[in-house]
């Protein structure tokens, strides 16, 4: 029998499956994320700038451009409880914190390697970005200065905090997930996750569970609790690149190579929706209060035009009638 989340949940993608697309950038999007009130949608691209949208009823309204990185922005993470400040980690070996009350770069930060992974604690007092060296630097939010600084011996890839604030992940590229104490950054277990590299990693928002998307084109879910493998997504052929729960925490989005977005309701594994692409996902985010999901795609493939669709936001869930 399905839950009746699911069929909810199916008569509601029934009735909103419409994907919209937003210009955002004269190149290829690699992040999306939303603003902890949902209100703003920021973007983060390959031409070295980020975007910031309002969400107005079922439409993205750009409100500004973010310049300064003077290179790739590759990840980016809004402060978990002020909907005002967002982080961006950028291949020029700074990140930038930015206020869209005054859309001006509050803080640069100089780092040591090229960054590729960002989050913010969910304490907001802290700041851990990865760079391509397998070294993750934490700064202070509020002074701008590293607080601490490990060097891993292995190929670290997606970075986070439990929502406890007492913990820190790190999937690698030999298929473990790492788990260190925070804030004195102690291993604590490293759980063999996946038999090839372990690429992403995100909490559920109710802190039940995790979850990790893997080069072997898996999706697993793990009980924070136990720290057991709880059960398997299996249905996309690619490595998984991007993952997302819904602000419920009882919907999982997860992406690849594979030209569609699985989205499975986490405690049965079924597959409630797909959201078709034409291209690979790079990142994809549900919205913090609606069935919403936000991604981008790589967009090269404008057969005529190649610059046709480069750098689209999308958002998927609206009404078909919209």
């Amino acid at each position: 029998m399905a839950s009746q989340y699911y069929q909810e949940m199916q008569e509601n993608f029934r009735n909103n499956n419409k994907s919209r697309e937003f210009p955002a950038h004269s190149a290829k999007v690699h992040s999306v994320a939303w603003s902890c009130d949902g209100r703003r949608l920021a973007s983060g691209s390959f031409d070295k700038t980020a975007s910031v949208f309002v969400l107005e009823k079922d439409r993205l309204v750009k409100e500004n451009n973010y310049r300064g990185h003077g290179d790739s922005v590759d990840q980016l993470c809004w402060h978990p409880t002020n909907p005002d400040l967002f982080v961006t980690a950028s291949g020029d070996k700074t990140i930038r914190i930015w206020d869209v009350r005054t859309t001006k770069c509050i803080a640069s930060v100089s780092t040591k390697g090229e960054n590729i992974n960002i989050c913010w604690s969910p304490d907001g007092q802290t700041i851990a970005v990865g760079n391509k060296d397998d070294v993750v630097t934490f700064i202070d939010a509020k002074t701008h200065r590293a607080r601490a600084e490990e060097q891993f011996k292995f190929e670290v890839n997606e970075i986070s905090w439990n929502n406890d604030n007492d913990m820190f992940f790190l999937t690698n590229g030999n298929g473990c997930i790492n788990i260190l104490s925070y804030p004195d950054l102690k291993p604590i277990q490293s759980i063999n996750a996946h038999p090839s590299n372990c690429i992403c990693i995100k909490f559920d928002p109710t802190g039940k569970y995790f979850a990790t998307g893997s080069a072997d084109a898996l999706v697993s879910l793990w009980d924070v609790e136990e720290l057991v493998c709880v059960r398997c997504f299996s249905r996309l052929d690619w490595p998984v690149r991007t993952l997302s729960f819904s602000h419920d925490g009882k919907m999982l989005a997860s992406a690849s190579e594979d030209h569609f977005i699985d989205i499975a309701e986490v405690e049965t594994g079924e597959k409630l929706w797909e959201v078709q692409c034409e291209s690979p996902t790079f990142t994809v985010a549900w919205h913090p209060k609606r069935p919403l999901l936000a991604y981008a795609c790589d967009d090269k493939e404008g057969k005529y035009d190649s610059n046709r669709e480069a750098g689209t936001v999308k958002l998927f869930g609206l009404p078909n009638d919209s």
